[in-house]
């Protein structure tokens, strides 16, 4: 009986240090990447095939691409992926990352009830659409959270002639400070507009009236790019395995992954690696 309860005093006293050898002993890279990969799909097509081509997981945490950003600066992730070039022109230039590459491309949109109020569907023009919804004072929703998403809105406003709109002031500009798909369904629940990337609204379920209003647009292309996060930096970093991750999602197996993600016949994204 003695015997027993000190073998069993051992299995308890044991255990944590046997779990912390398991996770220890797990071969994976931490990827920050935006809600629109990871509520489009695309890397429950992507990732598998990568770990199994190089036994290799990928943990991936899905946030805007400005948090996701920051996250690469603090040393948080080995590698980020986002959409936003000039945020991750910024993020190379300041030494967080040490590798950049282009990975792939598809495009905004703006979406709205079907009745359309601002009267802006079928126009090529966003931010001349934008300007219609803010003079009808029609309701649109904003990601507000600092992601790629929310970046391309502003600078939209930005070109549109009201302005960026202040949801201070302007009680028709609602500012979610949330993902894509939390963002379009609260569109949808308020009959309102909004901008989002078409990956995301391809694969989302809870349209209801929401229609494709604008697209077309030069302005509304939506490139994402890969970057390693700097091991000099953050010497952590696993980046023997995350330069593998890279190479591979913009070599010949990783592209023709992504040309392959379809939804309903319609592909998702535009691989266009260097």
């Amino acid at each position: 009986m003695v015997r027993r309860l000190l073998l069993t005093l051992l299995l308890i006293i044991a255990a944590p240090a046997m779990i912390g050898v398991t996770w220890a002993g797990e071969r994976f890279i931490t990827l920050a990447s935006t809600t629109s990969t990871a509520n489009s799909g695309l890397f429950d097509q992507l990732l598998p095939q990568f770990t199994a081509a190089t036994g290799i997981a990928v943990r991936v945490v899905a946030v805007g691409t400005g948090a996701a950003l920051r996250l690469g600066e603090r040393g948080d992730a080995d590698v980020v992926l986002v959409h936003a070039r000039g945020a991750e022109d910024a993020f190379m230039a300041a030494g967080f990352g040490s590798l950049r590459r282009d990975v792939m491309y598809n495009d905004f949109i703006i979406v709205g009830p079907a009745a359309d109020p601002a009267g802006v569907r079928g126009t090529r023009d966003a931010p001349a659409a934008l300007a219609r919804i803010a003079m009808s004072r029609s309701p649109f929703v904003s990601r507000g959270d600092d992601s790629g998403t929310h970046k391309a809105e502003l600078r939209l406003w930005e070109a549109a002639a009201k302005g960026v709109p202040d949801s201070s002031v302007d009680d028709w500009y609602r500012e979610a400070g949330a993902g894509m798909g939390a963002t379009l369904n609260t569109a949808q629940a308020m009959a309102a507009y909004t901008l989002a990337d078409r990956g995301t609204w391809l694969s989302f379920a809870n349209r209801g009236d929401l229609a494709v209003m604008v697209e077309g647009d030069g302005r509304l292309f939506n490139p994402y790019g890969v970057m390693l996060v700097n091991p000099v930096r953050h010497p952590h970093v696993k980046a023997a395995d995350a330069t593998a991750f890279i190479d591979w999602l913009t070599g010949d197996e990783g592209q023709a992954a992504i040309a392959a993600f379809e939804l309903g016949g319609q592909q998702l994204f535009i691989p266009n690696a260097d």
